[in-house]
């Protein structure tokens, strides 16, 4: 069974489907959430949702070998940030070679880099006056959403959209490729 830890820092909606998607799977299974806020609404998802979810603190992420620990000794195959906004120490990566994945609401490398998270990205590609926008699905390196790119999908947007409704069609792809591009980097690596 290939395991997937998944991180997140708010409500969790991409969390939940990733869940449900594989929910049932022979294959893959999420075997635990892990959030850097204790008030994020991902808790109470997981708790429905029946899926172990622990909260950590910045100390335990940066400061000491906490966080890192338990994922060494859960050594899953997949590590998915889902709405995750702090940077990964470069020792996560090192340990984890082309297994974190992210997923960023825009067509990278365009409105990429810190502090281009959410709202703040589709309210960017408003005002530039783009013609479509996306998701960019990569794995994560040392620096903000710029590690390897492993799928982009696009969708139409136009000049009376706004920002929410931008933000709407941007998440109808997140919840329609997803959980299937982690499928398939899990089953096509073995």
């Amino acid at each position: 069974m290939k395991r997937i830890i998944l991180l997140a820092s708010g409500s969790g909606s991409n969390v939940e489907n990733i869940i449900t998607y594989f929910g049932k799977h022979e294959q893959v299974a999420v075997s635990a959430v892990l959030t850097n806020k204790n008030t994020a609404y991902v808790l109470e998802r997981c708790k429905k949702l029946k899926v172990p979810a622990l909260y950590f603190n910045k100390t335990a992420f940066l400061d000491t070998s906490v966080v890192f620990d338990f994922l060494i000794a859960q050594n899953p195959d997949l590590i998915v940030l889902a709405g995750f906004l702090w940077k990964i120490p470069q020792e996560l990566v090192t340990a984890f070679p082309n297994k974190i994945v992210n997923i960023h609401p825009a067509l990278l490398p365009k409105y990429g880099g810190k502090g281009m998270y959410g709202t703040k990205v589709h309210e960017a590609v408003k005002e530039n006056g783009e013609t479509e926008t996306g998701i960019t699905i990569h794995y994560v390196n040392e620096n903000y959403d710029e590690g390897g790119i492993i799928h982009q999908a696009k969708t139409n947007i136009s000049p009376h959209d706004t920002p929410e409704q931008i933000a709407e069609k941007v998440h109808a792809l997140e919840y329609e490729h997803f959980p299937k591009v982690l499928e398939n980097i899990l089953l096509k690596n073995g």
